[in-house]
């Protein structure tokens, strides 16, 4: 919602203020000889200027409300700034609310500040005071404005508020009765406002999570997770409908979960929101997955490579076959990876075929497939077909079964070239995993060439960030010393109106680079361990994820705590 000013009391208005009609005159909305006309029919018709001159069609009732909202010094409001919950008032009582056409939009310790039709309505004022016993403030707005957002859920009264739906009926009214919540304006403009809020917090998801309390919105802003507002218990389950609507999915079904797609276009960008609910105790969670082509970098020079690893990695990339595989957990960047490595590959000249689920950015010049497990489309049917389509680069989405595995080993060894992903701690976890899923060791020496492992590390805010100088037991604990010259400064976050307090904006990638050499291809054959490996290939040249974030620690891009949290996981055990 819009920021309120707080007007003066009208009761406290001197009467030198210019009238109505001279206003509009002034203002050039009305001439003088019009404003003789309405005043002449308003001595017989009654009532206030305002209408009268709207109801005679001389000026428009935004233009007589503009002039009233400048003459009583108080604030105009559309229905846009009304906030999307109108906040619950004590002693405010629906039938005077409705009565009055007083909309109450904010209360803020002794301030209760609300929307009028007739803000200088003394008795309304008054009993308003008394009633709630807050020091009043009002704003003026349009009477339709004011009966669009009493005509709610937020509206009705206490005792209408459990109105005997159950949330586990399965009649066909309790199905129209959601319908018709999700399809209220103030529950539109709430999902709307909350889709809105992505744009401006750069988040990734958005988690509506029902509890006792009530539906919690939770947004993920640069990986890490926090409680935006509580949506009241009886207007969860319309928030949700609203939101499964959207993405066209069964609203009677609330038993089993869904997954569905949100095309929507919000401050100008277009957003693409995946949707997927599960049932809970309390009612259906749904997430939100953003999907914003904008925000997304699709060029490796851009996502945090240090500039050895990026050598090493395009020199993979050029290679004509084999597999080279980006590993990870959930939300490290692994697919927009690959994305970026394709990009980089020229289209024209080679034949490209991505297998995903689902497809998340369409890339152009790239046959996109998208599995369909529901149909038997599966990863590994989806790749025994596109072999005969003469592919020169497979990417896959993710290696999850032994098939899909054993399909693109045999890929990389008659020619292609294979990206895909793996779930794993370490890039030297990649190779016990593949064994884990049935691959011989002598086949992943032919066919990997190589493993990347990243994370995603948040950024300090260029506008706040704070330099300081680390303590030696901190250098020599940490192992930063050998990535900082000595007696230079690293920095910390500390936060303002940019970040939003919380001192990061954005994200960049942290990796590690394992490439599998004749002498990592025989310690394989030999049945070396993950720890082995990585080992191994440190001696070799590897920087580990750790390293390479103390790296970017020394370059001022992030902070030593940020560092640790994010690759405190280095285990593959």
């Amino acid at each position: 919602m819009t920021a309120i000013v707080n007007p003066v009391d009208v009761e406290q208005l001197d009467d030198q203020r210019p009238r109505l009609g001279e206003l509009l005159v002034a203002q050039g909305k009305l001439s003088a000889r019009d404003l003789d006309r309405a005043l002449s029919a308003q001595g017989e018709m009654g009532g206030m200027l305002g209408g009268v001159l709207s109801r005679l069609g001389l000026v428009s009732e935004g233009d007589v409300a503009q002039a009233l909202a400048s003459q009583l010094r108080v604030p105009f409001l559309t229905l846009d700034a009304f906030p999307a919950l109108l906040p619950d008032v004590p002693g405010l009582l629906p039938d005077f609310v409705r009565a009055h056409g007083v909309v109450p939009l904010q209360l803020d310790d002794s301030v209760l500040t609300v929307a009028m039709a007739v803000p200088q309505d003394a008795f309304v004022l008054k009993a308003l005071a008394l009633a709630t016993g807050f020091t009043v403030r009002p704003c003026l707005a349009l009477p339709a404005d004011i009966d669009k957002a009493l005509t709610s859920p937020e509206a009705q009264d206490t005792e209408d508020q459990d109105d005997g739906w159950s949330l586990d009926g399965d009649s066909g009214e309790f199905v129209e009765h959601l319908k018709d919540l999700a399809s209220e304006a103030p529950v539109i403009r709430l999902v709307n406002a909350i889709i809105g809020r992505v744009t401006d917090l750069r988040a990734s998801d958005v988690h509506l999570e029902p509890f006792d309390d009530g539906l919690h919105v939770r947004y993920r802003v640069d990986g890490v997770i926090s409680t935006a507002e509580i949506v009241p218990p009886r207007h969860a389950a319309a928030v949700n409908s609203r939101v499964k609507l959207m993405a066209h999915l069964d609203i009677a079904e609330r038993r089993l979960p869904q997954d569905g797609r949100i095309k929507t276009r919000v401050k100008g960008r277009e957003l693409d929101l995946r949707v997927s609910t599960v049932p809970t105790v309390h009612g259906e969670s749904v997430v939100m997955r953003v999907l914003d082509r904008s925000s997304v970098r699709f060029s490796l020079e851009e996502m945090g490579f240090a500039a050895d690893t990026l050598e090493r990695f395009n020199a993979l990339l050029a290679r004509p076959h084999g597999i080279l595989l980006v590993t990870g957990p959930t939300g490290s960047g692994k697919t927009t990876t690959l994305y970026a490595a394709l990009s980089k590959i020229d289209a024209d000249a080679h034949k490209i075929i991505t297998v995903e689920e689902p497809v998340e950015y369409q890339l152009e010049g790239i046959n996109q497939i998208q599995v369909h497990a529901q149909i038997g489309l599966t990863f590994a049917r989806s790749l025994r077909s596109i072999l005969r389509q003469d592919p020169d680069i497979i990417m896959i989405g993710e290696m999850r079964d032994s098939e899909t595995a054993q399909i693109a080993v045999q890929s990389a060894l008659t020619g292609h070239l294979v990206l895909s992903t793996l779930h794993t701690n370490t890039a030297a976890g990649a190779v016990v995993r593949l064994t884990d899923m049935g691959v011989e060791r002598y086949l992943i020496t032919s066919s990997v060439n190589g493993v990347l492992s990243q994370r995603l590390v948040r950024r300090l805010c260029m506008h706040c960030r704070e330099p300081y100088q680390p303590d030696a037991t901190v250098l020599e604990s940490t192992g930063l010393g050998r990535f900082l010259s000595p007696g230079a400064a690293v920095y910390r976050p500390v936060g303002c109106a940019q970040c939003r307090g919380v001192g990061y904006s954005g994200r960049t990638g942290v990796h590690e680079l394992l490439v599998v050499d004749d002498a990592l291809r025989r310690s394989i054959l030999d049945g070396a361990d993950a720890g082995t490996l990585h080992a191994q290939a440190m001696q070799a040249g590897m920087h580990s994820l750790y390293e390479d974030g103390l790296r970017k620690v020394a370059a001022g891009q992030t902070s030593l705590d940020e560092v640790l949290r994010v690759t405190e996981d280095q285990s593959d055990a």
